[in-house]
């Protein structure tokens, strides 16, 4: 049973109001932060407009302030934000949410004065600003805004978002603006993609980097910027209309040639059904994707539109070559589930079999450990011991763990491996983990009995002895 003294709401209650009150105000009277907290919760209680016009008036103070945000008032200065956002949400936005819109539209309007002034390196104020966003999408659809003032106010976003703050910002306002609201924004890039560039004032163009190409100019690069700012903001608008010809159309033949964005179309294309043109945008990039380069969007998604057209045979066909290639366990999977009745065995031991074969060694035993076939990676390990490489101890240690109860003597030569590399390379870091890793050793090898042809314990510590006596670290840790 908690005493009397211990600190509950309970406990706490019994004092009276009068007193708890009498304790905060003594609390605040040395902490700014905790007064802010206490003036919203009065605010607060008396209505949204009282909150909001306290909320407004630390917003207003935060965004102007210039002294710089030293590492330890980081968290308080991220406390106090937090706070802010947290009160639009609780106080404002549940009677007011044409307010709270505009509340949090502020909120994230402060970010480039916020990220000058203070080291985000944590990325704390980062989260921060991506929960405003989700929450101004949130609350934007109740708020019944009109149409072509939303679109201007994320029109006028999306351009001055230099701080990724407001990245997605119309995903999340996609519902709030409707089918007349993405249209009347998608108008306005439209016609800013038609203006022509800007050119400086003076005449003067400044050099603001050297590429392979030459000297990179000031008005080309912002001319640059926009125009990829303009085809982002139009393919956002084109996915949140549905319309799938218009995301295809804001790329270029040659860059429809590219997998990552031919499969983005296919992906598009095959959600209304239309398969067939899906194909079609997979082929558009099959040659660029058999130059060699690793594109796993573009195999997944052609997978999924021969499917869709009920090349079955071939979907299968993909996936276990991508599995011969790459020791891919999830299409290995997806393939087996496919297969008839009593077919799986059969296929599932010859890529046991293919991964034993494998040419890299620790590929085909990282596959062998995760499926699991331990019994295989056992064998693999006895095979090709001479391939094991003990700087590979990532996937040593787990899959020396995973076999020493079943195979010792697998789970040892793992062991040794790693041990092996540290000594012989005085990675003197990594010796606490070898010098546990020995004790491993003398542990399996009371259980070990036939040792097949490899040196017995004590034979293999003699030669570490002989060959890395002298190196104390490892012997003493």
């Amino acid at each position: 049973m908690a005493s009397d003294k211990t600190l509950n709401p309970k406990n706490l209650a019994a004092l009276g109001t009068e007193r708890l009150a009498e304790l905060l105000l003594g609390l605040a009277e040395g902490d700014a932060a905790i007064k802010r907290q206490l003036r919203l919760e009065l605010a607060g209680k008396a209505g949204g407009d009282g909150a909001a016009a306290e909320i407004r008036k630390r917003l207003a103070t935060i965004a102007k302030s210039k002294s710089f945000v030293d590492w330890h008032k980081a968290r308080a200065f991220a406390k106090d934000i937090e706070a802010q956002r947290v009160a639009i949400m609780k106080h404002v936005a549940p009677t007011q949410p044409a307010e709270a819109v505009d509340l949090l539209w502020r909120f994230l309007e402060m970010a480039p004065s916020i990220y000058e002034r203070c080291d985000d390196s944590n990325g704390t104020v980062g989260d921060i600003m991506d929960e405003a966003l989700e929450n101004l999408g949130e609350v934007a659809k109740s708020a019944k805004l009109s149409a072509d003032k939303l679109a201007d106010r994320v029109f006028t976003s999306v351009c001055a978002n230099d701080y990724a703050q407001f990245d997605g910002l119309i995903e999340e306002m996609a519902e709030a603006l409707g089918r007349d609201g993405l249209t009347l924004l998608k108008a306005k890039f439209e016609a800013l993609a038609k203006l022509p560039p800007a050119k400086p004032v003076d005449g003067h163009r400044r050099v603001v980097a050297y590429s392979s190409r030459g000297a990179i100019h000031e008005d080309d690069f912002a001319a640059e910027r926009q125009a990829r700012l303009i085809r982002s903001a139009l393919t956002e608008i084109a996915d949140a209309l549905g319309d799938v010809d218009g995301y295809a159309a804001r790329f270029t033949p040659e860059e429809q040639g590219n997998p990552a964005i031919a499969a983005d179309i296919a992906q598009r294309l095959l959600a209304v059904g239309r398969a067939e043109e899906a194909m079609a945008a997979i082929e558009r990039a099959e040659k660029t994707h058999a130059a060699g380069r690793s594109w796993p969007d573009f195999e997944r998604v052609r997978i999924e539109v021969l499917e869709a057209l009920g090349r079955l045979d071939d979907a299968q066909a993909a996936r276990w070559s991508i599995f011969a290639r790459d020791l891919n366990a999830d299409y290995l999977r997806t393939f087996l589930k496919r297969l008839p009745d009593f077919e799986d065995e059969e296929a599932e031991t010859r890529a046991i079999a293919d991964a034993r074969g494998y040419g890299g060694f620790h590929q085909g035993l990282g596959f062998l450990v995760n499926w699991p076939a331990l019994d295989a990676a056992a064998a693999h390990v006895f095979e090709r011991h001479g391939e094991l490489d003990g700087d590979h101890y990532w996937l040593l240690t787990p899959a020396a763990d995973a076999m020493e109860q079943r195979h010792p003597l697998a789970a040892t030569l793992m062991l040794r491996a790693m041990i092996g590399f540290a000594l012989e390379k005085a990675r003197v870091k990594r010796y606490g983990h070898a010098a546990r890793h020995l004790k491993t050793c003398e542990y399996l090898a009371k259980r070990i009995e036939d040792w097949h042809g490899h040196a017995d314990h004590d034979a293999w510590v003699t030669d570490l002895c002989q060959r890395h006596g002298r190196k104390a670290a490892f012997w003493q840790a």
